[in-house]
C-alpha cells in the first residue's frame, strides 16, 4: 500500500504529539535562532549551496556508540574541514525525540538527529524534518546501495525523511545446553509449532521453568510478537485499517501466545529478556539483533541462534525492521542541511556501517559493506545479515499511530498475563487505535 501523508493545520499536528511527547505549535514565521530563513521545501538550487562549516549532530549514541561516533566525526572532519558539535540530546529514542520537539520554538535543534522507528514520524508531522532525496543527491549519496527495506521505511509522499543508521532486526536465541539436555535438535525451530515442540520437550525434561520468554511491556512484545502475528497472515493494522488486529488470522497467533502460558512452556519475563537469557533462566526468546554482542559476551553457556520462526501461512517475510535513522532538521538553514547531509552520507557508508556494526551490533544498512572483519571476530552475526531478505516493514498501528505500540503492548499484557479474552483484548485495541487515529491524524493523512 502507498504511503501517503500530508500535514495539516498546527491544531491537528499538536494533538498528534500529544500521544507521544510534549505538544509543539509550529507557527510559519518560525525560523532558526539565528534570525536565518528556514530550507523552504523543494525551493532550494543545492547546485548554489555551499556547505556550512559546522553542524550539530544530536544522537543518544546507541548502544553506547559515543567513542565510535566521536571517532567518525574526527575522520569527517579532517576530510572535509566541516566541525560536528556531537551532542548528547537524551539516554534513549524517547528523550532526544521530545527534546528535538521542545526545541522547534526556540530554534536550537540540532542540525541532524537521531529518530527511531516510532519517533521520525511525530517529527514528520510537525514538520521539524525536512525531505532529504534532493539533498542527498546534492551531497553525492547513491541512495540506492541502502538496504531497501531500511531506507523505504522512511519513505512519504515519495520523499524520503531519513537514512538508516542504527538498524536492528531480531533474532531467534536458545540455549544449546537446554537444548542437548532435552533432546531437542542443536538447530532453530523453523516454525511456531517447532518452536512449542522443543519448548515442550524442555519442560518435560526438567530442563528449565520457563522454556521460552515473551517481553513485558517494558521492553516492545508488539515488535518481536509482530514476526508471531505475520507468521499467522496476521496484521496489527493493514495501512490505516485497524480491523486487521481482530482479523480471525491475529487472533489465532494471540490465542497460540496465550495457550502457550496455560500450558506452561511459555512465560512473560518480568525483566530485560536478554539478561535473563544470558543467565540461563530461560531457554529460548527473540530478541534485538543489537543485543547480539552482549549476550555472547555475558552467557556462560553456547548460544544457539537462528532466523525468526514462520508460521503456518507466511514463512519469510516475518522479521519487522527496527532501530533508528537519521533525519535533517527542517529548521536549518540549506547550508546547514547540505553540511549534514553529507555527514549523514559519511556516517552511513560502506567503511563506516560496517565500523558501527563491529562495534555496536547494529546491521550494516549498506548492501555492498566489507563484514569480513566483523564476521571473523564474530562469526555469528553472519547470520543477522543473513536473515535481512525476511524483513518487511512493520505495521502502521505500531509504528506511526502515535502511542500506537503502548495500546498494543498493553493488549498483549492482558492476553498474556491477565489472560483476557483475546477476542474482546483485540477489540479493544482495535477500537483504542481507530480513536487515536480519528482525533489525532485522521485530519493529516490520505
Amino acid at each position: 500500500m502507498k504511503r501517503l501523508v500530508a500535514v495539516a493545520g498546527a491544531g491537528a499536528i499538536a494533538l498528534a504529539l500529544s500521544a507521544c511527547g510534549p505538544t509543539v505549535e509550529r507557527s510559519d514565521d518560525e525560523g532558526a535562532a539565528s534570525g536565518e530563513e528556514p530550507a523552504a521545501t523543494g525551493e532550494t538550487d543545492w547546485s548554489t549551496v555551499e556547505p556550512a562549516d559546522q553542524i550539530s549532530f544530536w544522537s543518544n549514541h546507541p548502544s553506547g556508540s559515543i567513542d565510535l561516533e566521536k571517532e567518525i566525526i574526527a575522520n569527517f572532519e579532517a576530510e572535509t574541514g566541516i566541525k560536528v558539535d556531537l551532542v548528547t540530546a537524551g539516554a534513549n529514542y524517547n528523550e532526544v525525540s521530545q527534546k528535538f520537539q521542545t526545541a522547534q520554538v526556540s530554534g536550537d535543534a540540532g542540525d541532524l538527529v537521531v529518530l527511531s522507528d516510532t519517533t521520525w514520524f511525530p517529527a514528520y508531522l510537525n514538520g521539524s524534518i525536512t525531505p532529504l532525496d534532493e539533498i542527498l543527491e546534492a551531497a553525492g549519496n547513491d541512495t540506492s546501495t541502502y538496504h531497501d527495506s531500511f531506507y523505504e521505511d522512511y519513505l512519504y509522499e515519495g520523499s524520503h525523511y531519513a537514512v538508516p543508521y542504527a538498524r536492528s532486526t531480531i533474532l531467534f536465541f536458545y540455549n544449546k545446553d537446554h537444548y542437548a539436555a532435552a533432546g531437542v535438535a542443536d538447530e532453530t525451530p523453523a516454525t511456531w509449532d517447532d518452536v512449542k515442540e522443543a519448548s515442550l520437550k524442555i519442560k518435560d525434561a526438567g530442563v528449565s521453568d520457563t522454556p521460552f520468554g515473551y517481553p513485558s511491556d517494558t521492553y516492545f512484545p508488539s515488535w518481536t510478537m509482530s514476526n508471531l502475528v505475520w507468521g499467522y497472515g496476521g496484521d496489527w493494522s493493514d495501512g490505516w485499517d485497524f480491523s486487521a488486529a481482530t482479523s480471525e488470522a491475529t487472533v489465532a497467533a494471540m490465542q497460540f501466545a496465550q495457550d502457550s502460558i496455560t500450558d506452561g512452556w511459555g512465560a512473560v519475563l518480568s525483566g530485560d529478556p536478554t539478561t535473563d537469557f544470558s543467565a540461563g533462566a530461560v531457554s529460548q526468546i527473540l530478541a534485538s539483533t543489537g543485543g547480539l554482542r552482549g549476550i555472547l559476551d555475558t552467557a556462560d553457556f553456547e548460544v544457539g541462534i537462528g532466523f525468526l520462526p514462520g508460521g503456518p501461512v507466511e514463512t519469510e517475510k516475518v522479521v519487522p525492521t527496527g532501530g533508528a535513522g537519521v533525519g535533517i532538521a527542517s529548521n536549518s538553514t540549506p547550508e546547514k542541511q547540505l553540511a549534514a547531509a553529507m555527514f549523514a552520507t559519511y556516517l552511513t557508508n560502506p567503511e563506516n556501517t560496517a565500523f558501527f556494526s563491529g562495534g555496536t551490533g547494529y546491521l550494516p544498512v549498506q548492501k555492498d559493506a566489507d563484514m569480513s572483519a566483523v564476521y571473523a571476530d564474530n562469526p555469528q552475526f553472519e547470520i543477522a545479515v543473513d536473515e535481512l531478505p525476511m524483513t518487511r516493514s512493520q505495521n502502521f498501528a505500531r509504528v506511526l499511530v502515535p502511542g500506537g505500540a503502548m495500546v498494543l503492548d498493553q493488549g498483549i499484557m492482558k492476553i498474556l498475563v491477565n489472560s483476557d479474552d483475546v477476542v474482546t483484548t483485540l477489540e479493544g485495541v482495535e477500537t483504542e487505535l481507530q480513536s487515536i487515529f480519528d482525533r489525532d491524524l485522521k485530519a493529516t493523512v490520505n
